[in-house]
């Protein structure tokens, strides 16, 4: 169900005013960051979907497509697939079989290990993804919703916050992480 217009009061402003009226300010500003950017992700996650859904692809779909697309030959051993989609195995399998199923991706055993497995692009998914891609250019990530100062400085505070996690290392990998 969605909202015919905005609040009238800043439900995280006012949570957070709740943290600090129950003894928890030490923690209101971890709270407050944790779900802002929590509710950014909503906010951005339904943009997505609106683009995506003419081509009937969720985002980890899209996701699996397009970094086919970017490889040379639109190949890759699922292993790599898992590593650079920073995904569960599981979770990468059933997408790439979804796609296998709508004949956008082929399943083909690994040339040199037979226990391990490749995703090759077809025609039909490179071409999909190339619409939706520039569906997504055009409706989202042309104007993601905040000014370009504002987010080189969002992508840096973010950056910094992922390399915290463990999420790369240092020294960075080549291109620069955003």
């Amino acid at each position: 169900m969605s909202r015919p217009g905005p609040l009238p009061v800043d439900p995280l402003a006012e949570a957070k005013r709740q943290w600090i009226a129950h003894g928890w300010t030490t923690t209101a500003d971890g709270m407050t960051v944790v779900t802002s950017v929590m509710r950014a992700q909503q906010l951005l996650q339904a943009k997505v979907d609106a683009a995506l859904r003419p081509f009937e692809l969720s985002f980890a779909r899209y996701e699996l497509l397009r970094l086919l697309a970017f490889s040379r030959e639109g190949v890759l051993p699922l292993s790599s697939v898992v590593s650079r989609l920073q995904v569960h195995p599981t979770s990468v399998s059933s997408t790439a079989e979804r796609l296998v199923k709508d004949t956008l991706v082929r399943r083909s055993r690994h040339p040199y290990d037979g226990r391990a497995a490749m995703l090759e692009l077809t025609e039909a998914g490179r071409e999909l993804v190339e619409r939706a891609t520039a569906a997504l250019n055009a409706e989202v990530f042309t104007d993601p919703g905040v000014d370009p100062d504002d987010a080189a400085e969002l992508i840096a505070i973010v950056a910094r916050m992922r390399r915290r996690a463990g999420d790369f290392a240092d020294p960075r990998p080549q291109p620069d992480p955003l």
